[in-house]
């Protein structure tokens, strides 16, 4: 929408892409350790407010990139604490006594499948009313503003799933998060950690840019069906996740990367050949990978970290998965001396060496379950 109507270059976009990050991984690194020590609710109950202020800021913004910049750092603030705070209030919720039917690993799967139907339904209907709607600029963000107000009441009556400590630790000491020195986070999560969205990325940010040409008059629609797509498959794969994931071994994370591999090669082939049906292939399956890859990660992480921690460890997990938002920004930069199509089969190349990694790893330092 800001490529097509407001004439922005991509480089600019992706800028404003990435910049939420800004706002994500203070959120999430003090948010998720804070809500161990305070409780789940008092970190997570303003975060729907923030994103209220942070939609309304993009909403008026249209005419300039600072008001959009600080509306996305806000938007990246509410986003950090949903994801570090109400993956482990979700986790938490999903056991005894709240939950005793749910099985192992359920709050993981609940998290992941949240987090993407989001993602996934945010962006087709907020394209879809960019193409069609009338203030293709602001409603979109209106729309998103009247939805959040009313999960704001929802949330309200959810119970409190950790009680506040009294500990006399100093502040500053329940920042630190034990748990992500771990061989096991070291070794496994943190490398696969930034495919998780480089995938998703690659495909609902860089391909839609890509395939302008081939849609026109329907650019906007066809990114946002681009990222339905992509996001789509990351639900309909989550299931599959929680099936191949081994509390044994890094198989769920091995096999999200080898599903990698292929996502890069079409995507690849999509730019090379400037053609829209590849590009929609290598959506689905860079979206697959991505739905493996959330999954297997939360699973790891819930399983490495102390429950003292989790919130923490979870903090960290989800800072190094937003790495891969900058992806796009660095590939609009290397598009200077690279093509799109080279710099995708350098990917495919580094997505197989980071099989090889996780790999290498496979058996070892396992926490005990």
């Amino acid at each position: 929408m800001y490529r097509h109507l407001n004439h922005m270059d991509s480089l600019t976009v992706n800028i404003l892409l990435g910049a939420y990050v800004i706002g994500i991984v203070p959120a999430l690194l003090l948010g998720g350790p804070l809500s161990d020590r305070f409780g789940r609710r008092p970190l997570f109950v303003p975060a729907p407010l923030i994103a209220i202020l942070g939609s309304s800021l993009l909403a008026v913004g249209t005419s300039g990139a600072p008001l959009l910049f600080l509306g996305r750092v806000c938007s990246g603030v509410a986003l950090g604490l949903v994801m570090a705070v109400g993956t482990s209030w979700l986790k938490e919720l999903s056991q005894a006594p709240f939950d005793a039917s749910a099985r192992e690993g359920q709050g993981a799967a609940r998290a992941a499948l949240a987090l993407t139907t989001g993602f996934g339904l945010g962006a087709g209907i907020a394209a879809a009313l960019a193409q069609f709607g009338p203030i293709p600029t602001a409603l979109p963000y209106l729309v998103h503003i009247g939805i959040t107000l009313a999960s704001f009441f929802v949330l309200l009556g959810a119970p409190e799933s950790r009680a506040r400590s009294h500990s006399d630790t100093p502040l500053l000491k329940d920042l630190e998060i034990p748990s992500a020195k771990h061989r096991r986070f070291l070794l496994v999560v943190a490398p696969m950690a930034p495919w998780v969205f480089g995938t998703a990325a690659s495909a609902y940010a860089i391909l839609p840019g890509l395939m302008m040409s081939q849609a026109p008059g329907f650019e906007i629609g066809m990114s946002g069906l681009l990222c339905v797509v992509a996001l789509g498959c990351g639900v309909a794969v989550q299931r599959l996740a929680s099936v191949i994931d081994s509390p044994q071994s890094a198989r769920g994370i091995g096999v999200a990367l080898v599903v990698t591999v292929p996502g890069m090669l079409l995507a690849a082939g999509a730019a090379g050949l400037d053609s829209l049906p590849w590009a929609f292939a290598a959506a689905a399956v860079l979206g697959s990978a991505y739905g493996l890859l959330l999954v297997g990660g939360l699973r790891e992480i819930q399983r490495i970290a102390g429950p003292d921690d989790l919130a923490g460890l979870t903090a960290v997990f989800y800072s190094l998965t937003y790495l891969g938002f900058f992806i796009p920004m660095i590939l609009s930069v290397l598009g200077a001396w690279l093509n799109y199509t080279e710099m995708f089969l350098t990917g495919a190349v580094i997505a197989l060496l980071s099989v090889g990694v996780i790999t290498f790893s496979w058996r070892k330092h396992l926490p005990e379950y």
